[in-house]
């Protein structure tokens, strides 16, 4: 289960599990967004393939207009997924 809300600053946390199963989830409450924006995985347990498509796809959309996604206070597994797919170069990883 994917929970997602957005707190102060328009920093958007999420928790749970970050899977296929939470995918239209997680797009209808990105899709939303129209600006830079944090996300923060202070509470994220485990992200796949699927959650990771979701990230980029918004990531290039926000990137057309000159907008990215800053993502924050990773897990060292969560860190670990993006370092190995190579996607700590496309995202700013606080």
């Amino acid at each position: 289960m994917l929970e997602i809300n957005v707190g102060e600053n328009d920093i958007i946390f999420l928790k749970g599990r970050f899977d296929a199963a939470q995918v239209e989830t997680a797009k209808s409450h990105l899709e939303k967004v129209t600006e830079t924006c944090t996300l923060d995985f202070s509470e994220l347990e485990y992200i796949s393939s699927a959650g990771l498509g979701v990230l980029i796809a918004t990531y290039q959309r926000l990137n057309k207009d000159g907008h990215k996604i800053k993502l924050r206070n990773m897990s060292k597994l969560v860190r670990d997924v993006f370092k190995f797919s190579r996607l700590d170069t496309l995202f700013e990883i606080e």
